[in-house]
């Protein structure tokens, strides 16, 4: 190994700092002072000579690369710095680009945007727990497919944090999970500088760390010296000496280092440094080049081409070994890998279609446990989870292991962590190789949002299985009963939002969500049985378009819309109605929003123009209102829920045929 002289390693820091701070200025906008705080430990991870990260700069999607996950994401600028300093397909013009329309460089990392960047972050604390999820991926895979002499899957997961990381409640979900887990191939670096916007922490943080990290299970290696390439490179070598515990290690840094008159304050966390400062900063540091500019002596130290490209060159050797002994799990890995489902899926699919056809009355969420006893154990990228409430979410399956007690088991007892969960969930999704599930309460998916709310932003494909979806819950009350859940849930762009009414809708919307490899789905399942309702072979096919006409008149007056447990009322109030000689037809939507996405032709065939609408749903009514038009009428949840049994609530609640039908009535003036 070359060794790389003092000043030449100052100087690769220096290009960090000056090019994070000059791109911050530029923009008018950003967060220098991470970046330059936290150089030094930048170029332990990633110097070309003796830097701990595995990657190669010309594939970015190689599969057994390091994963590196910036968490505190607002310094995305060190992030920039180094992918374009090692080789990356990033230019200068990419870096002065920061911040801007369409750039390369967002505020912010984003996964698919950037090459090298492996999620987007921002939201404090759920980098480090999509970082748990990589680190799970990866022992799951390595346990699955690896055989004596052929590791195939061996990578580590690095991540760099800050404070306030550390102060969102989803670090401690995540982490102390994974000390539980045992993720030895996780290393985290804290970039422990004292600093947050409003100022010095210690008014409002000032917990021990370290203990807390250990309690968890986790190595800790304090007091690190975060400016110091060789203390940092050292601690990074015990860290990843430990196999069996995660480590947090803690690098005392500046923030802002390098700034004559603002390092070590907050004026550098979130905010250009100013002209002037920039050139004392460019005097003081003896850094005389142009923004953008890094002389080719400095970008020697970081370049990993050469050093990535022998790196993937010897893991494809490998590979080809291991297809040549192993030729089926080779086959398996790769097409698991590429995000393929397997070649048996269609007829798969057709097969639980068929069986839960015949499944009668049962609540969705059975109906849902039933689709996935299917499913999972020809599908073996699935991997379920709940937050501890497996025997009510029904998310597990015959003969499944749990990866809490078998290093290769699928199924995750993640405690009373939604948010952890999520968020971990994602880490799996974007590692690759796994398409995960997590069950909770629907109205626990406001603990879930923001996480659920990434996988739409990244496209990653990830199930939230969230039942007891209505007052139809009962007696544990209105904490417990979602009213407003599934229209915020419908808000989220990408998100595909399910309520199905039976057991075949049931495993449309399984299907649909498995099929779909550029999004997450939540799935909202009753707790109560429902019936089971007739089709035709054009009504089944019609239930993946979002919505179809379950029980069509022609001579209909109006129509009834509904989804989930409200169809079958929705069918009831179509029988009285007809009793008293005014004809409806009633209308499944077990997916609001991909029934507005679909074209103008197939939603008039199943609305036709002039015909008066009503929709019923247990939940908030607003986003009817877009279908019915306001000649239509909506009944809905116009309040929180109540204690009581379900059959109570509905009636108190105005859910009832009789309701319905006089609603009914009301629109057309009958």
């Amino acid at each position: 190994m070359t060794l790389v002289s003092p000043a030449a390693l100052s100087q690769a820091a220096t290009a960090i700092r000056m090019l994070a701070a000059d791109a911050v200025q530029k923009a008018k906008s950003g967060h220098p002072g991470m970046p330059m705080g936290m150089a030094e430990i930048a170029l332990a991870l990633w110097r070309a000579e003796g830097g701990a990260v595995r990657h190669n700069p010309a594939n970015p999607a190689w599969p057994d690369r390091d994963r590196v996950v910036v968490s505190n994401g607002h310094g995305s600028m060190l992030l920039y710095a180094v992918l374009h300093l090692t080789g990356y397909a990033l230019t200068a013009e990419d870096l002065a680009s920061f911040r801007q329309l369409h750039s390369r460089t967002p505020g912010h990392p984003e996964v698919d945007v950037t090459p090298g960047v492996e999620t987007t972050t921002g939201p404090l604390g759920q980098g480090l727990a999509n970082a748990v999820g990589m680190a799970l991926a990866e022992r799951l895979l390595a346990e699955t497919f690896n055989r004596p002499g052929h590791a195939i899957i061996d990578h580590h997961t690095w991540v760099l944090l800050g404070d306030g990381c550390l102060m969102e409640g989803i670090s401690h979900e995540a982490c102390s999970l994974a000390g539980r887990l045992g993720l030895g191939k996780l290393i985290c670096l804290y970039d422990d500088n004292g600093i947050s916007i409003d100022g010095h922490v210690e008014g409002w943080f000032s917990d021990d760390t370290p203990a807390r990290f250990r309690a968890y299970g986790w190595q800790v290696i304090e007091d690190v010296d975060g400016h110091d390439v060789a203390a940092v490179a050292s601690a990074v070598a015990e860290a990843r000496a430990d196999t069996t515990h995660p480590t947090l290690i803690c690098c005392k840094t500046v923030i802002g280092k390098g700034s004559p008159g603002k390092a070590g304050t907050h004026d550098v966390h979130g905010a250009p440094l100013g002209d002037a400062e920039i050139a004392a900063m460019r005097a003081s540091l003896d850094w005389p080049h142009a923004p953008f500019v890094v002389p080719d002596e400095v970008r020697a130290v970081f370049d990993a081409r050469a050093r990535g490209a022998e790196a993937e060159a010897d893991w494809t050797n490998r590979l080809a070994a291991y297809r040549a002994a192993f030729p089926d799990l080779a086959a398996e890995l790769e097409r698991r890998l590429a995000g393929r489902l397997p070649d048996t899926f269609d007829a798969l699919a057709a097969e639980t279609l068929d069986a839960l056809d015949k499944a009668g009355d049962v609540a969705t969420r059975k109906a849902s446990q039933m689709v996935i006893g299917h499913l999972a154990p020809a599908v073996p990228e699935m991997v379920g989870g709940s937050a501890d409430l497996t025997g009510s979410n029904l998310t597990d399956w015959k003969g499944v292991t749990r990866i809490n007690d078998a290093p290769a088991g699928r199924y995750l007892s993640a405690g009373v962590r939604e948010f952890g969960l999520a968020a971990i969930f994602n880490g799996m999704a974007l590692h690759g190789g796994f398409i995960p599930f997590a069950g909770t309460f629907l109205v626990f998916s406001d603990y879930e949002r923001n996480a659920i709310r990434m996988a739409a932003l990244m496209k990653r494909r990830v199930i939230h299985v969230l039942t007891h979806d209505s007052i139809g819950l009962g007696e544990d009350g209105p904490t417990h009963q979602p009213v407003e859940h599934a229209a915020a849930l419908r808000l989220i762009h990408n998100l595909a939002v399910w309520r199905p009414c039976d057991g075949y809708e049931t495993a449309v919307a399984w299907i649909s969500a498995l099929r779909n490899a550029d999004g997450p789905a939540a799935l909202l399942l009753s707790r109560q049985n429902l019936p089971a309702q007739p089709r035709t072979p054009e009504q089944k096919a019609a239930v993946a378009q979002g919505g179809y006409v379950l029980s069509g008149r022609a001579n209909a007056r109006a129509v009834i819309l509904a989804s989930g447990s409200e169809v079958g009322l929705a069918l009831s109030a179509q029988a009285l109605l007809e009793k008293d000689g005014v004809a409806v037809s009633v209308v499944s939507v077990p997916n609001l929003g991909l029934f507005m996405a679909q074209d103008k032709a197939t939603r008039d065939a199943v609305l036709p123009a002039g015909l008066p609408r009503v929709a019923v749903e247990a939940g908030h009514p607003d986003p009817w209102w877009k279908l019915v038009g306001l000649d239509g009428a909506v009944i809905g949840m116009t309040t929180f829920g109540e204690s009581a049994p379900a059959p109570v609530l509905f009636k108190h609640f105005g859910f009832t045929p009789e309701a319905v039908a006089a609603k009914v009535k009301d629109v057309i003036g009958a």
